[in-house]
């Protein structure tokens, strides 16, 4: 099943910069063979459910090997089984309509 995410890590117990961590989860993303598209409060990302969530939790893994003791996650979710439909596709529904 592919699958849309929205996936924000934020790593707590450390310093009030968390761009090195975000970093970590962005090389994990594209190591995953995945296209992460950050934005300034997270990530949006598509693919197979299976390597999606995957890397999701490589990312934790990560993220505390980089020394956060506690990370706190928050995902959005979404699925379609009607059509195919990306991320790009979404946005540039959204953006013919405003045109008009």
């Amino acid at each position: 099943m592919q699958v849309s995410v929205e996936i924000c890590v934020i790593p707590m117990g450390t310093d009030a910069s968390v761009s090195r961590y975000v970093a970590e989860c962005q090389r994990v993303l594209e190591a995953a063979g995945l296209q992460p598209q950050m934005h300034a409060y997270g990530t949006n990302v598509e693919g197979d459910w299976e390597t999606v969530f995957a890397a999701v939790k490589r990312c934790h893994e990560a993220v505390h090997e980089a020394g956060a003791p506690r990370i706190f996650t928050t995902l959005k979710v979404g699925t379609r089984t009607d059509k195919q439909q990306t991320l790009q596709d979404k946005v540039e529904a959204v953006n013919k309509l405003r045109r008009q």
